[in-house]
């Protein structure tokens, strides 16, 4: 099982990126998918969080500014970014916790980062 995050870059201040993170290989009923940034220098925090019924939580930071969804068929989590500031820049991990893989439940499950830069 692995997560493979994309859709980072590059991106001036008030721009939009749109990071989408796909969970491969044998896995079921994900509960909760979600992101965590980490910008140089400071611990990982939690961006924003999804339940497999479409309950979310977001960080104060992005609220009002950064969308996530997911596609439960698709066993993708996406995190729409507007109105970017130079404040988003960090490197974003996706995140599922409480799956089902290889007969058992399991937590905590980490991609491998994806960099957004929001610079002019």
């Amino acid at each position: 099982v692995q997560l493979q995050a994309s859709g980072g870059g590059l991106v001036q201040p008030g721009g939009s990126l749109r990071l989408s993170c796909a969970a491969s290989g044998s896995i079921f009923s994900i509960k909760d998918m979600g992101w965590y940034r980490q910008a140089p220098g400071k611990q990982r925090d939690l961006v924003a969080a999804i339940t497999t019924g479409g309950n979310t939580n977001y960080a104060d930071s992005v609220k009002g500014r950064f969308t996530i969804s997911r596609d439960n068929a698709k066993n993708t989590v996406y995190l729409q970014m507007n109105s970017l500031k130079p404040e988003d820049t960090a490197v974003y991990y996706c995140w599922i916790n409480n799956y089902y893989s290889l007969g058992a439940r399991r937590y905590n499950l980490w991609g491998q980062g994806t960099l957004v830069t929001v610079s002019s």
